[in-house]
């Protein structure tokens, strides 16, 4: 039973799952604050992700197999059949698509379907064709938290949430740059298409620490966009911005680049979760904090 958890959770990527459920939550509560119907956005986004996830491994199994990184997942290692990866996917892609449908809008769902599309069609298709896929691939980072924005019967182009979205978006391309530091050979050996035949190593760090810095800035100018008005929450923000180029500056140091780089991957989902928290607690801060 203890394996089969630990299969399934490995095949759903169950941490990325769980991130991009928070966002989406946060974007319902920036909307609507803590109703209880939150849990049917979240939900149903978190079934679209995994699902999403289970079939992007399916795709990739032959891939997967030839890095390092990858060759102990469910399929390359026999702990699951393809037939039943597919549908084990299909079945929380339905029930996702299915929750949003009936308990949400339509507009909640055709962006779930549209992330969805965007990831297994375009982005797993394009990243086998170029070096830089991560950048529109990046568009699937800030789709959560407007389902959960427009779930919320907010509106898609209101300012607030693209600032959110934006965001997300931006933070997604050193998220994955930064495991190219780390891993960049498995690519290679993979015969994926690497930045490392277009850059030197030194050069794709300076780009990442720019992307990093970016992801920073970006994330320190949400509360300009009047989501917050709160003193503390905006000392937060500032705080977790140091922490993370601290963390990430040395990225830039060719002599402790890798391990640094795998740090600084973790930083900045570390600093993700920060944002998402400090967004969702905002509201309670407010009411017991002074501006």
């Amino acid at each position: 039973m203890k394996k089969s958890i630990q299969t399934f959770s490995d095949l759903i990527k169950l941490r990325v799952s769980l991130l991009i459920t928070l966002s989406t939550a946060a974007g319902f509560i920036l909307a609507k604050g803590f109703e209880a119907e939150i849990a049917f956005p979240v939900f149903g986004v978190f079934l679209l992700a995994a699902g999403s996830l289970a079939l992007n491994q399916v795709q990739e199994r032959k891939i997967d197999a030839l890095m390092e990184r990858t060759k102990k997942r469910p399929l390359p290692t026999g702990r699951l059949h393809v037939k039943s990866a597919v549908m084990i996917s299909l079945v929380l892609l339905v029930l996702g698509s299915s929750i949003l449908f009936i308990k949400t809008n339509l507009t909640a769902l055709a962006l779930g379907l549209f992330s969805v599309i965007w990831y297994n069609g375009f982005y797993t298709f394009f990243k086998r064709r170029s070096a830089f896929a991560a950048v529109p691939g990046a568009l699937i980072g800030a789709l959560p938290p407007l389902i959960g924005w427009t779930a919320g019967s907010g509106s898609l182009f209101d300012p607030k949430i693209m600032a959110v979205a934006f965001f997300f978006f931006v933070w997604q391309v050193p998220h994955f740059w930064l495991l190219l530091l780390s891993s960049g050979d498995d690519y290679e050996k993979a015969g994926l298409p690497s930045l490392q035949r277009v850059f030197t190593k030194e050069q794709i760090a300076r780009v990442t620490f720019i992307w990093i810095l970016a992801t920073a800035v970006t994330g320190f100018m949400i509360p300009l966009f009047d989501v917050v008005n709160s003193f503390w929450v905006n000392l937060f923000f500032l705080l977790s911005i140091l922490w993370l180029i601290v963390n990430a500056v040395k990225i830039l140091r060719e002599e402790e680049r890798e391990e640094a780089s795998r740090f600084a991957f973790n930083a900045i989902n570390i600093y993700a979760f920060f944002v998402i928290s400090f967004l969702s607690l905002s509201r309670f801060l407010s009411l017991f904090l002074p501006n």
